[in-house]
């Protein structure tokens, strides 16, 4: 099964379950209770901490669940924060999902210290959910800005075609690896 945000990031194959870790997180399992896929898929845009380029295009098992506060030591959590379903981590591209969107260059420096190059809000609720359910799980990603001050202005400016291109490249490709 294909999932999406929905709203502005809609794609034709897939089902909008929520923007954001909560509405994923309800709306993925109402789903999984009333109808278990046999894998999950999510498509969707990301922000680059910045060696990602626009346009590119990433697919991850791996997602992070890390607050901005967390590099100033102005939070902690006793949670795993990490999912994961690669047989080999260190060879992931690590998404990290909150409900916040990072606007600060040094912050978006600090992710990408600890080997965490992208951001989106939904996966790692997608993620959690899948796992939980015992459901093979995969996302492909398109970024479309970089976490910076800019990051909302170029989203919207880039947004139409970024789900163009990953439309295409969905499309495309011949197998996935779930």
């Amino acid at each position: 099964m294909f999932v999406c945000a929905g709203e502005s990031e809609q794609f034709d194959f897939a089902k909008a379950i929520g923007i954001g870790m909560t509405d994923v997180a309800i709306n993925l399992t109402r789903l999984c209770m009333t109808q278990k896929p046999e894998f999950i898929f999510f498509v969707g845009t990301a922000g680059s901490y910045g060696e990602k380029r626009i346009f590119d295009i990433i697919t991850s098992k791996t997602a992070t669940n890390i607050e901005n506060s967390f590099f100033n030591a102005g939070a902690y959590t006793p949670i795993d924060n990490m999912v994961s379903t690669a047989e080999d981590v260190s060879r992931e591209t690590i998404i990290n999902s909150s409900n916040y969107i990072t606007t600060d260059d040094a912050v978006a420096d600090q992710y990408l210290a600890k080997d965490i190059h992208l951001e989106n809000m939904e996966y790692y609720a997608v993620l959690k959910v899948a796992k939980t359910f015992g459901i093979p799980v995969a996302g492909s990603f398109i970024v479309t800005n970089y976490c910076n001050k800019n990051a909302h202005k170029d989203f919207l400016d880039n947004q139409r075609e970024a789900i163009q291109r990953l439309s295409i490249y969905m499309r495309n490709i011949s197998e996935i690896d779930v």
